[in-house]
């Protein structure tokens, strides 16, 4: 296999891994949003 071909092989796997990796993040957070949804602040009802 060339330089060529293995440096192309490279960059697709790691851009590929690192696309793979932002998508499993997304799904981890969304899913803790779910399960933990944000309260709104109840500051002014304790003024």
């Amino acid at each position: 296999m060339s330089n060529t071909v293995f440096g192309l092989t490279m960059l697709v796997v790691g851009m590929g891994g690192t696309l793979a990796t932002l998508f499993l993040i997304t799904i981890v957070i969304r899913a803790l949003r779910a399960l933990f949804p944000v309260r709104p602040d109840d500051k002014e009802e304790k003024k």
